[in-house]
């Protein structure tokens, strides 16, 4: 039996209501036309190697082309997809999966276990340059029989399957992309997803055009076209003159605004996404009471209240209430006073502050800029003296990568999985790439984890491991974002809980 997409993430247009006719745009849309304000561009059109396959905001766009092995409804729970069963045996030193038959790629060649193969076994090659290859080579030695495929356990990992729903875990079609090369593949990527690339303007615009033969069913826009707008007022622009029907990451203030206005409607939750400032363990940063005052001094409660009209919610570690290792006895007091003392005993006051640069993005998220100079103010005010150093986020990922983060960087870590090997594991490890704090204390609490086979002893020390990252204030973890998203009321939109924006996900009202 085949199930649709539809069917497969829970939702239908009749399920989702009936809206009214809304911009005078909205009759395009209606008959199957759809432009969409998007607010980052995109780098590459290969989903796993380089460092813009770890950017969450760009894997919406990566899964309306490509499937990855095993997708996420957008309450995050996990769902049969290209790969329809998954699992270890008793003592995880094999992992079985079963592949889904009947499926093409988009230039009409069949899709088959060899793909799937092919593209683990190249997501675990050091030598292509995957970010999370150091989660692809714990399985090897892959076996196929029919649409059976079967792996060796080389190194036991908690979150193998997990990560197949996450980033760089795409199927890629083998015969094509050897055919073509890496070259040809970024001119016209193809997948088995549920649109095909029609025309992609680097910095500008991507068109897309529903496949017919989706195996999950053909989308409700048969032409989807998506503008990559970086700015923010630019993107309330598109939505208010109707030139887009969807957008999002928009001020919070202009998002009220807007929803208010005949013919629009908006949604905004809580995400799979937070706010933090990553420390760089250099300059002051190497100083404990630096790092606490930092902490301490920080009103997050004020941030979220003043600057994100109450949309968000703070936290004390990286893991949010969703989250697997979530412990809400951890707690971090604001206290600017303490922060003075802890800032004098190492000599500092505001009169002879501690010197730090901060870096940010500036309209990638709601009031990021907004956020860190209110932050840069709190911390002046106790004793620490930063400058802000605006940036892009691919030049974040290029830094960070290096380990040339600035001792203060904002950032925003998404974790759809929910697993704390992703949320504090990967942001906080030293050997990970995606790591700005690297001492070896931590990395020893955090080390044996990884291969833990216990659950209830995995979680158990993750949660230790946050408590002492929280004691030491090796980060900053700021708030978990809410994400707006206003659309015209011509479109019913279904929000990801991971964050992703998802044109299929989309119908006509």
């Amino acid at each position: 039996m085949t199930i649709t997409r539809r069917e497969l993430l829970g939702y239908s247009a009749a399920a989702l209501g009936v809206a009214a006719i809304g911009l005078p745009r909205i009759a395009k849309a209606a008959a199957g036309e759809l432009t969409i304000a998007y607010n980052v561009n995109l780098p590459s059109w290969d989903p796993t190697t380089g460092p813009s396959a770890v950017n969450p905001t760009i894997q919406g766009l990566y899964q309306s082309v490509f499937d990855q092995f095993i997708p996420q409804k957008p309450d995050l729970s996990f769902a049969p997809g290209l790969l329809t069963e998954w699992g270890w045996n008793d003592d995880r030193t094999k992992v079985t999966m079963t592949v889904r038959e009947g499926v093409t790629w988009h230039d009409g060649s069949p899709f088959t276990p060899e793909d799937v193969v092919w593209s683990l076994q190249r997501a675990g090659d050091e030598k292509t340059g995957n970010p999370i290859q150091f989660v692809w080579k714990n399985v090897n030695n892959f076996k196929i029989d029919g649409n059976k495929i079967t792996g060796d356990v080389v190194q036991f990992d908690p979150v193998y399957f997990k990560w197949m729903s996450f980033l760089t875990g795409y199927i890629l079609p083998k015969a094509y992309y050897e055919k073509v090369g890496a070259e040809g593949f970024e001119k016209a990527p193809i997948g088995t997803g549920p649109y095909m690339v029609e025309k992609f303007e680097r910095n500008a615009f991507l068109r897309l055009k529903a496949n017919p033969n989706y195996w999950g069913g053909k989308p409700a826009f048969e032409n989807v076209t998506i503008k990559f707008v970086t700015d923010a007022a630019s993107r309330v622009a598109e939505i208010e003159s109707g030139s887009s029907q969807v957008t999002l990451e928009i001020p919070y203030e202009e998002y009220d605004r807007l929803i208010a206005k005949d013919g629009l409607a908006g949604s905004c939750k809580n995400v799979s996404d937070i706010g933090m400032i990553f420390f760089n363990n250099k300059d002051a940063m190497l100083d404990k009471n630096v790092r606490q005052a930092a902490v301490m001094a920080v009103d997050k409660e004020l941030l979220v209240k003043r600057l994100l009209r109450g949309y968000g919610q703070p936290i004390a570690t990286l893991e949010t209430p969703e989250y697997a290792a979530f412990d809400p006895s951890i707690k971090v007091e604001h206290n600017p006073e303490k922060a003075k003392e802890l800032l004098a005993a190492s000599g500092y006051s505001p009169e002879k502050p501690a010197k730090v640069t901060i870096q940010t993005t500036k309209g990638f998220k709601p009031k990021d800029y907004e956020m860190v100079q209110a932050i840069v103010g709190m911390w002046r005010k106790v004793g620490i003296e930063a400058t802000i150093e605006v940036y892009e986020i691919a030049k974040h990922y290029e830094l960070r990568a290096a380990h040339k983060l600035a001792p203060a960087a904002f950032y925003n870590w998404g974790n759809a999985i929910g697993d704390p090997t992703t949320s504090t594991g990967f942001a906080m490890f030293g050997p990970s790439p995606h790591s700005s704090w690297k001492t070896d204390d931590l990395d020893a609490k955090i080390g044996p984890l990884w291969g833990e086979k216990d659950e209830a002893k995995r979680i158990a020390g993750w949660k230790a491991v946050d408590k002492y990252i929280a004691e030491q204030a090796y980060v900053l973890p700021l708030l978990q974002f809410a994400q707006p998203i206003v659309h015209a009321k011509g479109v019913n939109v279904v929000q990801h809980i991971s964050g992703a924006l998802l044109p299929a996900l989309m119908t006509p009202a």
